[in-house]
């Protein structure tokens, strides 16, 4: 947990900064990360012909990474992944175990943390402070996931290109979207809360 405490880079700024610097809040505020992801995983609405469910995971990764910065994103996102892995049923539909992250969404759970890293990277320079900024910020990081968790797809699921596409990028583009404008509304208006824009 000492990376996870180590201080951000000069100049770095997260929404919950202030809220760390002792390894009981960098561990409350990553486990609270890794809570709500699990939590956003369980609105899970089946894709017909797809394997791939639309969940609320990829909002609350965005939310989480954003407002984390670098470490404690990467590091909470992970957490959520090796709850899920240890058996904890913290993935979508409540499932878990190393089954689902070898099977055709494991390259999205993967996916996940690249993407924290690219979101908390970028929030942390303050790529999260207007929704104009923050909108391709979560948009971009969505893509890391789709990047990863399509390719994925088609190897585990012995398709081709089109059809991974077809059945693992496609369907979520508007729910894509959807979530990328709602996380570029929450985080400017909580750093205006917060006054520390």
């Amino acid at each position: 947990m000492a990376a996870v405490s180590a201080p951000a880079s000069p100049g770095a700024r997260f929404l919950f900064q202030p809220l760390t610097g002792t390894r009981t809040a960098d561990v409350l505020l990553v486990a609270g990360g890794a809570g709500l992801t699990a939590l956003c995983a369980q609105i899970a609405i089946p894709v017909p012909g797809s394997p791939v469910p639309i969940t609320g995971q990829t909002f609350a990764v965005c939310l989480v990474s954003a407002a984390l910065g670098l470490r404690r994103g990467v590091a909470s996102i992970s957490l959520y992944l090796v709850l899920g892995l240890i058996g904890l049923p913290v993935y979508s539909d409540a499932s878990s175990g190393l089954h689902v992250v070898l099977g055709a969404t494991g390259g999205y759970l993967v996916g996940f943390v690249l993407a924290a890293a690219v979101m908390g990277w970028a929030a942390e320079r303050g790529w999260d402070r207007t929704p104009l900024k923050a909108l391709p910020v979560f948009l971009l990081g969505q893509l890391v996931i789709f990047g990863l968790g399509v390719p994925w797809l088609a190897v585990v699921a012995h398709l081709d290109a089109s059809s991974a596409v077809a059945a693992g990028f496609t369907p979520f583009l508007v729910g894509g979207l959807v979530k990328g404008a709602l996380a570029s509304a929450l985080l400017p208006l909580a750093w205006r809360i917060s006054r520390r824009n």
